[in-house]
């Protein structure tokens, strides 16, 4: 690790656009690789420089560990970040780095083998003293998982081994539905992660999604940051995430902590990294680790006031952190709407197109990590989060108001996006009460009509808005046609 003079940003979208704004803070030159389908990007536009590494399909441009660290080489930079997602998780960038003399700004590649692997990961937790679920190792056939599923006691929940994310995830509340479960992670373990192996844990009761940011540095200091509550889920993907959890006491919030430090340390992990746990009834339990900054970082950001991406970069230069645990505080409570371009009445399916009119909200305590700045595409080939919506208040009620106004005024016109969804949740009774657990979203049916109504009362304003908008765009289009 050294210092560098230049960043290269292996990703795209919003999370692109966050790093590059965090180069510019730091007087770093920046920059971009796109594929085909991105050379209009905002990421594109606003690095001082960008390279095309392939066509649209992930596979050939943004998963391509060769053409990253040659786009990188060839553009003079002396560093790579991943974002998230792609290869942010994948050793082997970290080992390329480190082959090319280029430094890699995230953990050792050992901390991320060692954490990649959920069954070794348990093992390693087990031995650190961090409370896991119970559960198994891998497991080579179906005999073996009935017997150890029995062993455990039903319900379990199917996980694949290499994975994370939630992708894959079964539940089996019998014999009879363990099979299917196997048969299903197996297949989406293989499809996902190449590796086909599963395992199992203890399906835990009413359970709440904490997780834990964490620092470290290369001269053996490390903190942890505090919980961001991420139990809204759908597809076991986040939606919704907050800071701090209304489930958590300041000295569960410590036992927590101290858990996830435990955790890192035990991997030497350096850099940010998330500690995630599932938590019940005042129990918590190890999940997984994820090597790499998390989607939900803002809340952590606007809480404690503390610049992660800027930490990370700085970690990466070499810098101890100039944080000691007593001096992280946490002032107030913020709150992250995913705004994706997906459907929420058809299973919340991906619903990509062109976004004729954009209107981001703003105002007091609100925050919008976007990669739309403008009408635009929003591209079929990757993941349909358009953007961020984040809130700050001194407290959640005023965070929950703050939301509520911001999707008022947030329009993405032309798709279809999750935007109502939202307002039909933070308006929630149960949601309000802070009654959260991960299968919120599948026991409260209501929302659905709820933000169908929700919908049907768009704020005329913002409808003549929509209108205006599509004229400029359209003449906008034909001007750059002559």
């Amino acid at each position: 690790m050294s210092a560098f003079g230049t960043v290269l940003v292996a990703n795209r979208g919003e999370i692109a656009v966050r790093v590059i704004r965090a180069c510019r803070d730091l007087g770093l030159r920046s920059v971009a690789v796109y594929s085909e389908a991105d050379r209009g990007a905002l990421h594109v536009r606003l690095a001082d420089a960008a390279v095309e590494i392939g066509p649209a399909s992930p596979s050939e441009s943004y998963l391509d560990l060769e053409r990253i660290i040659g786009a990188a080489q060839g553009a003079g930079a002396e560093a790579i970040h991943p974002g998230y997602g792609f290869l942010s998780e994948n050793p082997r960038l970290a080992e390329a780095c480190a082959d090319a003399g280029i430094t890699f700004v995230g953990p050792p590649r050992e901390a991320m083998l060692a954490m990649g692997d959920k069954v070794r990961a348990r093992q390693r937790m087990q031995q650190a003293g961090v409370p896991v679920v119970p559960g198994t190792d891998a497991l080579s056939d179906e005999a073996e998982a009935l017997e150890a599923a029995r062993k455990i006691g039903f319900p379990v929940m199917v996980k694949a081994s290499a994975g994370g994310g939630g992708l894959g995830m079964r539940a089996a509340h019998d014999e009879g539905e363990l099979k299917a479960a196997i048969t299903s992670c197996r297949e989406s373990a293989q499809r996902f992660f190449g590796d086909p192996r599963v395992f199992l844990e203890r399906l835990v009761s009413d359970p709440r999604h904490i997780e834990i940011q964490v620092l470290a540095d290369s001269h053996g200091n490390t903190i942890h940051l505090g919980e961001r509550e991420c139990s809204i889920q759908r597809r076991h993907q986040k939606l919704v995430e907050e800071c701090p959890s209304t489930a958590i006491s300041p000295e569960t919030r410590e036992e927590m902590g101290q858990a996830a430090i435990k955790a890192a340390q035990a991997v030497g992990y350096v850099n940010a990294g998330t500690v995630e746990f599932i938590e019940s009834s005042g129990s918590f339990y190890f999940l997984e680790m994820n090597t790499r900054l998390q989607v939900e970082h803002p809340v952590t950001e606007l809480v404690t006031g503390i610049d992660l991406v800027v930490a990370q970069l700085k970690v990466a230069m070499g810098e101890p952190l100039p944080w000691r645990q007593e001096q992280i505080e946490w002032r107030g409570w913020a709150i992250e709407c995913r705004i994706n371009a997906e459907d929420p009445w058809q299973d919340f399916q991906p619903t990509p197109g062109r976004v004729t009119s954009y209107h981001e909200p703003s105002g007091p305590g609100v925050r919008v990590d976007s990669s739309l700045a403008g009408p635009g595409d929003v591209s079929p080939f990757y993941d349909p989060m358009v953007a961020k919506l984040i809130v700050h208040g001194e407290s959640r009620e005023q965070a929950l108001a703050r939301g509520r106004r911001a999707l008022f005024e947030y329009l993405i016109g032309g798709i279809t996006t999750n935007i109502p969804f939202h307002a039909a949740l933070l308006e929630n009774p149960d949601f309000l009460a802070g009654k959260l657990t991960t299968e919120f979203i599948a026991n409260h049916s209501e929302l659905l009509q709820r933000a169908s109504d929700w919908r049907d009362q768009q704020p005329q304003t913002l409808k003549h808005f929509s209108s205006d908008a599509r004229q400029v765009a359209a003449i906008a289009a034909a001007i750059a046609a002559t």
